[in-house]
């Protein structure tokens, strides 16, 4: 039997450092908003003919179309397929950038353009940050309330909070990625995002849940007909219970892993960031469940015996 609780300051340690990394990666790069946020020309194209060299199109978008901050991102990295960031691109601008490509780059499809502007981004914006907090507390008070029948020797608001703040890790993480690749890659913050950590978060709170729930189930048979008592450790106990679901959180989160890289190595190109968060905090969710949430439950538990 592992002794996950034996071991529990190398592991708190660990996600204690990652979790430092994260916030100073997003302190000193800052979030990079994509123009959901932003506001801003989203527009993709696709050369049919020839392969088109990205220093190529950029210098074209600048020097000859008056596209000063022409953003240009490979799609799928065949050469052919760009997506195209700016402030602003008029109409006018775009059918004479779109008439001087094809003459210079041959045949050239025009896959999407969206515009947004400033206001409905940060309306957007606004919206992805409260939808982030309800979320959160959302699921920290239906746990706190799923353990309401469960008062010994932890309260069941503690598995609330606990639950919280391995939310909190989970999601803090891959944005801490995203910082990094926005600052090096112009990897950008969108409602895909937003979309990809709650799923990542509805994910890690099923897991934590698991653990919670196998660790009630034996408190209940701790305590039956001993008149209230135990000299059950109740270290002993939650290591007990993680090590009998470890193999049923590590074999579903392995399936969706393999899933997932399938999709980032074969998937489409425009999916590509959106699976990767939910990889990197697939991961990381899993181990929150196993080496965060169950340790610190035993950290906040004073009384050893129950």
């Amino acid at each position: 039997m592992m002794n996950v609780i034996g071991k529990k300051y190398i592991y708190l340690g660990f996600s204690g450092a990652m979790t430092a990394l994260s916030i100073a990666a997003i302190l000193f790069f800052g979030l990079k908003p994509g123009i959901d946020f932003a506001g801003g020309v989203a527009w993709e194209l696709k050369f049919s003919e020839n392969t088109v060299v990205k220093e190529e199109l950029v210098e074209s978008l600048i020097n000859q179309f008056n596209v000063p901050d022409a953003i240009v991102l490979p799609q799928g990295g065949d050469g052919q397929s760009f997506l195209i960031r700016a402030k602003d691109i008029t109409e006018q601008q775009k059918g004479i950038a779109l008439q001087g490509l094809q003459k210079k780059f041959g045949k050239v499809e025009e896959m999407q353009f969206q515009n947004i502007g400033p206001t409905v981004g940060n309306d957007l914006r606004q919206k992805a940050l409260i939808a982030f907090g309800l979320v959160l507390l959302g699921i920290s008070l239906y746990v706190a309330f799923a353990f309401r029948k469960v008062s010994k020797p932890v309260s069941s608001w503690k598995y609330g909070i606990i639950t919280l703040l391995t939310l909190f890790h989970d999601a803090l993480i891959p944005a801490g990625m995203f910082a990094v690749l926005g600052y090096f890659l112009n990897v950008e913050v969108d409602t895909n995002f937003i979309v990809a950590v709650l799923v990542v978060m509805g994910f890690s709170v099923h897991d934590t849940i698991v653990v919670f729930d196998r660790i009630r189930e034996n408190l209940r048979i701790s305590f039956a007909g001993k008149s209230g008592s135990s000299s059950e450790d109740f270290n002993n106990l939650v290591n007990r219970s993680v090590n009998e679901t470890m193999a049923r959180s590590i074999n579903t989160s392995l399936t969706l892993v393999l899933t997932l890289l399938a999709l980032f190595f074969l998937g489409p190109a425009a999916l590509k960031y959106f699976i990767l968060v939910i990889l990197v905090g697939t991961v990381f969710g899993t181990y929150s469940s196993i080496f965060i949430a169950s340790p610190l439950l035993t950290l906040w538990q004073k009384n050893k015996r129950i």
